[in-house]
């Protein structure tokens, strides 16, 4: 059985480290330029390099977006941010618009070239004509049914290799391209500066009747007119396997590390048992449970069966239910060492998740500072302490408690 590759997101270089540790066969980022997220620290040269050689010592690749749409001034850019970046051994750029992907062709010519879900394939001659130019990847739009993607698959070159989103956010506008920020607050979404509208709550407004707004009911909350839901395919990875898709695709570039090495985790081991369970597999309830324990919109399962995702029209935000609180710097002689990320107290109950591992519970009693002397809690941001346990804590387990 084709083992299907699980690619998570890095906006920086703790979110990297997460997807590595969690169980990632290979993970996307972006440079300081050309990425379609500017609001994540993103890479540097120096930072970049080193993520490579941290993961190609674990067998990992890595990729680099590069996939806005660039304006005639940025394009004479390019050149050089491929060569500087090329140099840094990554696996593959991707890629949405043409140009860029002739200007890889000549100053990269030994990393491949993935073609982004920006370029909007939706059909087995785009997506063998792209082949045909270069192009080693197709990451398909979020728009395909199951079937929309197995027709490719049998009509396209075994060898292209067929990348899909499986989970995260979705966007209202087709592939990610949309122009809403840009008309309402001047950031474009397709040089990476969304400002989400779409996820804003309006009303409308009469023009004789300045200062005054009337509600437009779809909701006693106000209505979100463009606010989709989050995609979530965790109980239907067979069913993505075997349309054909070759990388799994986790959506989360703007996303924290906790939410990296849940997901990422959660995935990995729903892979895992695929592999090993092979048609008799089912997914084993914890891993379900893990992804609501990530901050994230009302999941559903996108245009993957033919249905549209539709709107969250209760709210704007998240449905978040627990917190880091935590993480394990180490673990020696019955004594787990901690550095705090939330305020937390001694007695609290904890839901530790081990890098690769599953999910267990302890409710310490005690709790100690850096000179060992007792707390009843840790409300200082950063603060090093310790907990007394039998149970071993691997060193990078996130601790976590559930929101009242």
């Amino acid at each position: 059985m084709y083992r299907g590759e699980l690619l998570s997101p890095a906006g920086d270089a703790e979110c990297f480290d997460s997807a590595l540790n969690f169980g990632a066969d290979a993970v996307y980022l972006a440079g300081k330029q050309f990425g379609m997220r500017s609001a994540p620290a993103n890479f540097d040269m120096l930072t970049l390099r080193t993520a490579v050689e941290k993961a190609h010592k674990k067998g990992v690749k890595v990729y680099v977006t590069c996939n806005t749409l660039p304006r005639n001034e940025e394009i004479d850019r390019m050149p050089a941010f491929l060569e500087e970046t090329a140099d840094c051994g990554i696996d593959a750029f991707i890629i949405a618009d043409l140009g860029v992907m002739s200007l890889a062709a000549k100053y990269a010519p030994k990393v491949e070239r993935h073609v982004s879900t920006q370029a909007g394939v939706v059909n087995y001659q785009t997506a063998g004509m792209l082949y045909d130019m270069g192009a080693s990847r197709v990451v398909l739009a979020r728009e395909l049914s199951l079937d929309d993607i197995a027709g490719i698959r049998a009509k396209t070159n075994p060898k292209l290799e067929i990348e899909a989103f499986i989970h995260g956010s979705m966007c209202v506008s087709f592939s990610g391209r949309c122009l809403i920020s840009s008309y309402l607050t001047g950031r474009d979404a397709n040089r990476g500066d969304c400002a989400q509208p779409c996820r804003w709550k309006y009303h409308l407004y009469e023009e004789h009747r300045e200062g005054q707004y009337f509600p437009v009911t779809e909701e006693d909350g106000g209505t979100y007119l463009y606010n989709s839901r989050d995609l979530c395919m965790i109980e239907h990875i067979d069913d993505v396997l075997k349309a054909g898709v070759t990388s799994l695709k986790i959506e989360g570039r703007a996303k924290s590390a906790y939410y990296v090495a849940v997901t990422t985790n959660a995935y990995r081991h729903a892979l895992d048992d695929y592999y090993a369970q092979g048609e008799g597999w089912t997914l084993a309830p914890w891993i379900k449970e893990e992804l609501e324990k990530v901050s994230h919109r009302e999941y559903n399962t996108g245009f993957y069966y033919g249905a549209e995702p539709g709107q969250n029209t209760k709210d704007g935000g998240y449905i978040r239910k627990y917190q880091v609180v935590a993480v394990c710097d180490d673990y020696r002689d019955g004594r787990a060492y901690l550095t705090q990320r939330n305020k937390f107290y001694a007695g609290d109950e904890l839901d530790i998740l081990p890098p690769g591992g599953v999910p267990f519970i302890l409710r310490p009693d005690n709790m100690f500072d850096e000179q060992g002397e007792p707390i009843p809690s840790a409300p200082h941001a950063t603060q090093k302490l310790s907990i007394i346990t039998e149970t071993e804590i691997p060193k990078g387990s996130l601790l976590r408690v559930k929101m009242n």
